[in-house]
């Protein structure tokens, strides 16, 4: 019982304080809440992204935001014009993953104050496709498709896995550590299963 108006008492304070001055009130109420309420850990989840942040959390969200946007762009490209099947699963994959993300990364430029990239993709990124490449992706049909698709992805892989790893050394925003940590997992697990599949095409 005393957990549960200990729960009840933080949620009312939440809402009197809600019209308050923002993140101190939700400091106040991730602290009044403690671990007996579950819901206070989900809202206490959102501010915790503009509490510390340096400039190496901005370049991770203001170069990795771009990224992905091209990947998720590949593949869409994907879901038309590949011909293998596991190609268009792992594409649709890809970008069920990235996308959200994307959202996250804007959230977290929203917080902090700090632009969203705009324009161009920006070429010091590491394993961004040219232009060019991105149009012979685009005329490529069938097993052609796949081939360039699957070659192409692997370098966008890894250079998303670079820029993961930079973020992880430098970043001190603790969301954008554990994002960057997620994406070079589940990146370099895509990067072996694209290789397995360059190695049957």
């Amino acid at each position: 019982m005393h957990k549960i108006s200990y729960a009840v008492a933080a949620g009312a304070l939440a809402l009197l304080t809600a019209c308050g001055s923002g993140g101190d009130s939700m400091a106040a109420h991730e602290g009044m809440a403690g671990s007996g309420a579950p819901a206070a850990t989900t809202a206490s989840a959102q501010p915790s992204a503009s509490a510390t942040f340096n400039d190496a959390d901005v370049m991770f969200a203001q170069m990795m935001i771009p990224h992905h946007e091209q990947a998720v762009e590949m593949a869409d490209m994907a879901a038309t014009s590949a011909g293998d099947s596991e190609v268009k699963e792992l594409a649709a994959k890809i970008k069920a993953a990235q996308d959200p993300e994307i959202q996250t990364m804007k959230g977290w430029l929203t917080d902090w104050g700090k632009p969203a990239p705009e324009g161009g993709m920006g070429h010091e990124m590491p394993g961004i496709m040219s232009e060019e490449d991105m149009k012979k992706l685009e005329a490529a049909k069938g097993k052609a498709f796949d081939k360039l698709f699957v070659q192409q992805m692997i370098e966008h892989h890894k250079g998303a896995i670079d820029m993961a790893k930079t973020e992880q050394t430098g970043g001190s925003n603790p969301e954008a550590k554990e994002l960057a940590k997620a994406i070079e997992t589940a990146q370099q697990a895509e990067v072996e299963q694209l290789q397995k599949i360059a190695d049957r095409l």
